[in-house]
């Protein structure tokens, strides 16, 4: 931005009000001098700004993490801005190598669209459709020429591509790396080119890639965005990334008590972090919530009800979330049974002498998806049967009706 936005008094108010909204939560905006003579721009201009988030479609379930990148761009459209989303449907065939050890397996075209399919309707929990336009970057990428393609690879050398952590460490530990896997980051700068996107957002592993929409931009003559990086939330482990093959992520598709559930063991000392990043209280709000919590006005426990029913609220409404804040007072709090344990069928034919091992009795009830995972569970002492524990895999009983099966903290079925 080379001449700086002259602003009236009140329009200078608005600008740091904008600000100070943007700024939270975000570890870096390169450069914040660019966003903030945007925003100065479109005060004046009364235009919406264009924030774009790339998503490649590789995986449809969205948790807690996801939604830390979506809340900012909510907060942009409460701004009065507009959110560009863009599925990477010809990207997402490469697949994104940023932070994989090897080459990732190209999905299909059918795999991409399904999960493109999933990632709209539980984005819009979250996102206003009316301030979203989505976009796939095949309308783009698909037309381009071989010529074209050798054109935009000029633009960048191998040096600059191997700056890339990812790439660096494959290149050293004599790792192969696919020459497609460096068009991944020119085609999604090339995403901000075609978009003429005036922001971008991602996370902080995400570098690289949104520097390199400015890069391209300059090179197309285009206006440079402002590149926004979040950082990445830590799991239910309090350590790793949150991920759903660590096992340690909330769904937000999640049924409510699960989701009510799983918060309950979010750590302590992650509490304000995702209030901060994955909620919708206000920066006020955030702010007496952080004093009460360090100066002991505000219990831990209580804090973190709050934010177990805050999450079901957001993605199953209010009722929702007082029926779930209600069950898990009912069963944790005062170690009662819940009422609404749903009653489950075991077929006659399941029975041998009118007995079922507890392990096939779990994947019956659907209370287990495999022989494996129930075993493991007994073992464990996490299967009681009227509140008995039952720690023997090997053990037959005689099933009757009413008989209440619990699998660790959450999991019920009632014998019929």
């Amino acid at each position: 931005m080379e001449k700086k936005i002259s602003l009236s008094p009140e329009q200078e108010q608005e600008l740091e009000r904008q600000l100070d909204v943007i700024r939270r939560g975000v570890v870096e905006i390169v450069p914040e001098e660019d966003l903030r003579e945007k925003i100065a721009g479109s005060i004046v201009s009364g235009k919406p700004l264009k924030i774009k988030l790339g998503l490649d479609p590789s995986a449809p379930d969205i948790h807690v993490g996801h939604t830390v990148v979506l809340h900012k761009l909510r907060q942009f459209q409460e701004l009065g801005h507009v959110v560009q989303l863009l599925i990477g449907d010809f990207t997402g065939r490469i697949g994104d190598p940023t932070g994989k050890s090897e080459t990732r397996k190209q999905l299909s075209e059918e795999d991409v669209k399904h999960n493109a399919e999933t990632y709209q309707k539980q984005i819009f929990k979250i996102l206003d459709p009316a301030l979203t336009t989505v976009h796939y970057n095949s309308e783009w990428l698909a037309p381009l020429t071989f010529a074209d393609v050798v054109n935009l690879a000029a633009k960048l050398t191998v040096a600059r591509m191997l700056e890339r952590d990812d790439f660096t460490k494959r290149y050293q530990s004599g790792q192969p790396i696919s020459i497609h896997e460096f068009f991944y980051p020119l085609m999604q700068g090339y995403d901000s080119v075609a978009l003429d996107c005036d922001i971008e957002l991602g996370g902080t592993d995400q570098k690289f890639n949104l520097l390199m929409g400015r890069t391209l931009q300059k090179e197309y003559g285009k206006q440079t965005q402002a590149a926004i990086m979040l950082p990445l939330l830590e799991g239910l482990d309090g350590v790793n990334k949150m991920s759903k093959s660590l096992g340690n992520y909330i769904g937000i598709d999640e049924a409510p008590n699960e989701i009510y559930g799983k918060s309950m063991s979010i750590p302590d000392e992650l509490m304000a972090k995702y209030y901060e990043l994955a909620t919708d209280l206000s920066n006020e709000e955030l702010q007496q919530l952080k004093a009460g919590l360090e100066n002991g006005t505000v219990h831990p426990r209580d804090a973190k009800m709050n934010l177990a029913k805050t999450f079901v609220r957001m993605y199953h409404g209010e009722e929702a979330a007082q029926a779930a804040e209600q069950h898990f007072v009912t069963v944790f709090q005062q170690r009662a049974l819940p009422d609404d344990i749903a009653e489950v069928e075991v077929p006659a034919a399941e029975l041998e002498d009118g007995q079922i091992r507890i392990v096939k009795l779990l994947t019956v009830l659907g209370l287990q998806s495999s022989g494996s995972e129930a075993r493991r569970s007994v073992q464990q002492g996490a299967v009681k049967i009227n509140e008995e524990k039952i720690d023997d895999p090997n053990a037959a009983i005689t099933p009757k009706s009413g008989d209440v099966i619990q699998v660790g903290k959450r999991k019920f079925a009632k014998i019929k």
